[in-house]
């Protein structure tokens, strides 16, 4: 399967905002990539870590954000879950749970329904090693700022506003794949 045929064929007619959504999902890719790489005893699949890295953010062209050329009708935080339906329907279901979970660092059915999240009320929180990954891989990059690279003490902060859970989680994730 190759990730990038199947996002032009979504975005084919908004190349910037295919441009965009790429060079995000390369950084992602590679930063994913490369913690995998210094962990061989994790066996980690690396195709697939790489395909799912690419399609992470597929979803972000049904959703409103301006500021990033995004020209949909959902909000922003609906993106993961828009994008793990598009992949469904291509049959990639390993791929939709990537998609699906990768927002902050996984969402908890308690903090959509606390946050009145227009979601499921359902836990979207990474459970694979090649999920784990990807989420915090995803955290460095901004495709508001695709220039800048987050260091993991800027990625925590960002983190910081949504609630102690997701700090320790990244935390964690810091201690993990840092070394």
């Amino acid at each position: 399967m190759n990730p990038l045929s199947l996002i032009h064929k979504y975005y084919a007619d908004q190349p910037e905002l295919e441009a965009l959504l790429i060079r995000h999902s390369r950084q992602v890719a590679g930063r994913a990539l490369t913690i995998a790489l210094a962990h061989p005893e994790w066996s980690v699949d690396l195709q697939f870590l790489y395909e799912a890295a690419m399609l992470h953010d597929i979803g972000i062209i049904k959703t409103d954000a301006d500021g990033i050329l995004c020209k949909g009708t959902a909000p922003y935080i609906c993106h993961g879950q828009l994008g793990a339906e598009m992949l469904r329907e291509e049959g990639l279901e390993r791929h939709a749970r990537v998609a699906e979970r990768h927002t902050g660092t996984g969402l908890t059915a308690k903090q959509i329904e606390e946050c009145h999240l227009p979601l499921p009320i359902k836990d979207f929180v990474p459970e694979t090693l090649e999920e784990k990954i990807i989420c915090y891989a995803d955290k460095f990059y901004s495709k508001s700022s695709p220039e800048i690279e987050k260091t993991p003490e800027k990625a925590l902060k960002s983190l910081m506003k949504f609630g102690e859970e997701g700090v320790q989680v990244f935390t964690s994730w810091i201690e993990m794949f840092e070394k």
